[in-house]
């Protein structure tokens, strides 16, 4: 059985584990996790001041379509990964050369940051693609989260990007709202201000084998 000594040091360790980080710049994560330099964006950079128009083109393009076909869904967090398409078509007719980013394997992932690669001049750009309520935008709701992996789509020194829509409910269809945009914002994420929170994980095999810390207490067939 361990000592008191040694159990006291172990909760300490663990309670320091618990406490969150607070106020971490995006880019320091970035560049830590991948390698990678997040390049700040200068409006006095003639290239990054032809982004931003072609962004901004992309987000009047963008949003009529999204407004033309309005998006069915039963709820607003729902919203986000239906305009990614929307974005993608108006990168692409701009001549963008966009698609979903790679990892270090060179394989697609839909899913993870970021949504969206782009090129221009031949050089890239990582393009986050969110909607917003403006009944909601001041408060602390969680709305831009990542993950380290193996397989983190951020593989070029670039700029990063978040374009967002103002949503809200136009109509309705069954049990569905008919969602539309009515405002977009342009976000540079250099130096955004972020917190880690650790969290305990375990898996199936462990929770369910009843050898690694659980106890089956009974189990049993239903017919």
């Amino acid at each position: 059985m361990p000592d008191k000594d040694y159990v006291d040091r172990l909760e300490k360790v663990i309670k320091q584990m618990l406490a969150p980080l607070k106020d971490i710049p995006f880019n320091l994560v970035i560049e830590t996790m991948t390698g990678k330099k997040v390049i700040s964006f200068n409006f006095e950079n003639p290239e990054h001041a032809g982004v931003l128009e072609l962004l901004k083109q992309t987000a009047l393009i963008s949003g009529n379509a999204i407004n033309k076909a309005g998006i069915s869904r039963p709820q607003p967090n729902e919203v986000g990964n239906d305009i990614e398409p929307f974005i993608k078509n108006a990168l692409n007719s701009l001549k963008l050369n966009a698609n979903v980013p790679t990892g270090p394997s060179g394989n697609k992932k839909n899913t993870g940051y970021p949504d969206i690669l782009f090129w221009f001049n031949k050089k890239p750009y990582y393009l986050e693609c969110k909607t917003y309520n403006i009944e909601n935008i001041e408060t602390t709701q969680r709305s831009f989260y990542f993950s380290p992996s193996d397989e983190f789509k951020v593989i070029y020194d670039a700029p990063h990007f978040l374009l967002s829509f103002e949503i809200y409910v136009a109509g309705e269809s069954g049990r569905n709202h008919i969602y539309k945009c009515k405002h977009y914002k342009i976000l540079s994420l250099n130096a955004l201000s972020l917190d880690v929170k650790y969290e305990f994980n375990s898996d199936n095999k462990r929770m369910y084998s009843g050898k690694d810390g659980t106890m089956i207490l009974s189990e049993g067939e239903i017919k």
